[in-house]
């Protein structure tokens, strides 16, 4: 069996990537073992530099790795080299402040000295999604490694290319051998290594399916886990919004990466008093977006990541139409080679509908008019979902005191919801638990140990 590439623009086939044998998983792990007590061990400075190093690989690297993400999943081109350098961004984070995270926390007790030492926990696993191939390992790796744990990666099948490569820039930075491995496996596989002794902790980001696959895994073998599974986040736009700038901003959540992003704003959720306007202005931008290759400039829609994908996001659509939603634009594939979905708007979508309940991952925006704020809320905490939100008003202490009501791991007052690495992400309910990046993502793999001292 093999892992195969497929360009999503074209039907391509890429490249094939043959499945590891149990004795090459064996191999990989028994390495990765090897290493992992002398870099837990290894000095801080030294893994600042390597991961400075990283940085500088990625970015000498990024017009290759860039093609190669959009010829793998899809995503325009310039998308591409935006997350190829935000993952030199969270490398050289994590340089310059993973030593002071790590630092002993002093703590005053009736001991002579009480402290509480960060270490390692060991080998962490990582199960990574497709839709930003580097970003989402970068994001757990960087502070990962840099609290000396060592890492192994089950990357999505249809990325064996940049799964690949990963390691590959690890390796050029000068990481020691067996500190970063990729495992070239299947998802049947995954269980075993959760299983294995020489495996410590385990992050997943993907789907709320895998999520309970793998938390049910870990849970029996008592590791630690992170889960940032599917989202369903709430744009609310009161009253008082700027439209203008809602629009433009729901615009760019809704459809950066084709819609496939786990933070994208995928209910709008809309008062009545400005309902109307605003769906004017919504249709006409998102009517104004260019389907296309994702390596031209000019196009400002990619196509999914595969075929099979967008079949499932066009049963939805059509699902929630025999339901009762109302189609305002787009609702329907492109013909031809690829996999295009027009850019598409869902309105008067309501309870008991599939758009209603469900993620829609892909080009496909729907809209829920609320009577006023406090409906607005309602709505957008009935989700079993809790990932992120967005609200838009003019009043800045009316934005905020709104998204303090928002049962989600983060809300953004007129702006749409992205990750930063100075930023804690993650999610509660059916979104997962756990925080990525930040101080918070980089303790949530270590040993917070007390040490006390007569």
């Amino acid at each position: 069996m093999a892992l195969v590439s497929i360009n999503p623009a074209t039907g391509e086939r890429l490249a094939e990537v043959e499945l590891w044998p149990d004795e090459k998983l064996e191999a990989a792990l028994a390495e990765v073992a090897q290493a992992t007590s002398s870099w837990a061990t290894s000095d801080l400075a030294a893994r600042c530099r390597l991961l400075r190093q990283a940085a500088d690989v990625l970015l000498e690297s990024r017009d290759e790795l860039a093609l190669m993400i959009t010829q793998e999943m899809g995503k325009l081109y310039r998308e591409a080299l935006a997350e190829v350098e935000k993952c030199a961004l969270v490398c050289n984070y994590y340089a310059d402040y993973g030593p002071s995270f790590l630092a002993d926390e002093v703590i005053e007790s009736s001991a002579g000295k009480s402290f509480v030492a960060h270490q390692p926990l060991g080998t962490v696993l990582a199960v990574m999604p497709w839709n930003f191939p580097l970003w989402q390992v970068f994001r757990f790796a960087a502070p990962a490694l840099m609290a000396g744990n060592t890492g192994v990666l089950k990357h999505a099948s249809n990325v064996p290319q940049c799964a690949q490569a990963i390691e590959v820039v690890f390796v050029r930075a000068g990481f020691p051998q067996g500190v970063f491995k990729t495992l070239m496996i299947s998802a049947s596989q995954v269980a075993g290594v959760i299983e294995d002794a020489r495996v410590h902790a385990v992050t997943l980001t993907g789907s709320e399916y895998a999520g309970r696959q793998v938390a049910a895994c870990a849970g029996a073998n008592l590791k630690k886990t992170v889960l940032e599974l599917g989202g369903s986040d709430a744009f609310i736009v009161l009253e008082d919004a700027d439209l203008d700038a809602a629009v433009a901003a729901g615009v760019s959540s809704r459809f950066l990466n084709a819609g496939q992003s786990c933070v994208a704003a995928k209910r709008f959720i809309v008062v009545e008093a400005i309902a109307d306007e605003f769906m004017a202005k919504f249709r006409a931008a998102v009517e104004a977006l260019e389907v296309g290759d994702p390596m031209k400039e000019e196009t400002t829609l990619a196509p999914m990541a595969r075929v099979d994908l967008r079949d499932e996001l066009h049963l939805q659509v059509q699902t929630s139409l025999s339901q009762g939603a109302v189609a305002v634009t787009g609702c329907a594939p492109v013909s031809g080679a690829g996999a295009y979905y027009l850019p598409s708007i869902l309105d008067r979508v309501e309870p008991g509908m599939v758009a209603y309940h469900d993620e829609l991952f892909g080009p496909v925006a729907i809209v829920i008019r609320a009577k006023d704020e406090a409906d607005a809320v309602r709505i957008a905490n009935d989700s079993p979902y809790g990932l992120g939100g967005s609200i838009w008003s003019r009043d800045e202490s009316r934005g905020e005191q709104v998204a303090r009501q928002i049962d989600t791991g983060a809300v953004f007052v007129n702006e749409f919801v992205k990750s930063d690495p100075r930023l804690p992400f993650g999610g509660v309910k059916n979104s997962g638990y756990g925080r990525e990046l930040s101080r918070h993502g980089m303790m949530e793999f270590v040993n917070a140990k007390t040490i006390w001292v007569k």
